[in-house]
Order: C-alpha cells, then sequence, then structure tokens
C-alpha cells in the first residue's frame, strides 16, 4: 500500500490550500482515511477524516469551520481544504489509511488507529 500526499507550502495567514492523497495498491472500497499533523516538539494529532463508505467525518476542535475534508473514492483520493490559516497550523501534515474502515468518533482521529501512513508535506503559515 502506498500513501502520497502533495499540496503543501507556504502561505501568509489568512490564506488556503489544498492537500490532496492519493492511495494505491489498497483494493477494499471500505476504509478510513484522513489527516494528521505534526509540529516540532509536539506529538502526532488529527486533524479531520472520513469514511469512504459513508458521510461520516470528524474534525479537531482547532480546525472546525476552516477545514473541509472530501474524497474521490474511484481513485481512493482524499483532499484537505484548508481556509483561514493560522500560524499555529504550521506541520508536517500526514495522510493516513485505515483498512479496517473508520472507526468510532473517540478513536477516529487517533494516529494509533491508522496502519499506512504517507511520507508528509510541510505547510508552513508565515508572513
Amino acid at each position: 500500500v502506498q500513501v502520497v500526499e502533495s499540496g503543501g507550502g507556504l502561505v501568509p495567514p489568512g490564506g488556503s490550500l489544498r492537500l490532496s492523497c492519493t492511495v494505491s495498491g489498497f483494493t477494499s472500497d471500505s476504509y478510513g482515511i484522513g489527516w494528521f499533523r505534526q509540529a516540532p516538539g509536539n506529538l502526532r494529532e488529527g486533524v479531520s477524516v472520513i469514511a469512504s463508505s459513508d458521510d461520516r467525518a470528524y474534525y479537531a476542535n482547532s480546525v472546525k469551520g476552516r477545514f473541509s475534508i472530501s474524497r474521490y473514492n474511484a481513485n481512493k483520493t482524499v483532499y484537505l481544504q484548508m481556509n483561514d490559516l493560522k500560524p499555529e497550523d504550521t506541520a508536517v501534515y500526514y495522510c493516513a489509511l485505515d483498512p479496517a474502515g473508520l472507526r468510532s468518533s473517540d478513536w477516529a482521529l487517533q494516529p494509533i488507529s491508522y496502519e499506512h501512513w504517507g511520507q508528509g508535506t510541510q505547510v508552513t503559515v508565515s508572513s
């Protein structure tokens, strides 16, 4: 299984970015997939995740109303639209896949629930 992210970069505060993630080598149509981030000195944290087979999606409180996750199942791609970015959003953003499907809300944003990870893409919010 390969997970590949793209779309990071440098953006000023208040700006927008869209991250993309494509999964290959995975044949099931039922899975959980989403975005995590890790800033220097911090633990990896869940940002937003989505189910492939129903309408469930979860967001970290810190990004609700600013970030939006979406998916295109035909090519197993997930997007993260990030608006009104803040300096505290600066981090390496990782995409991850849970082959067991999206878990309950208590676990869906926990990195330990995810088996396959991408290499990450840097997002820097700075003027």
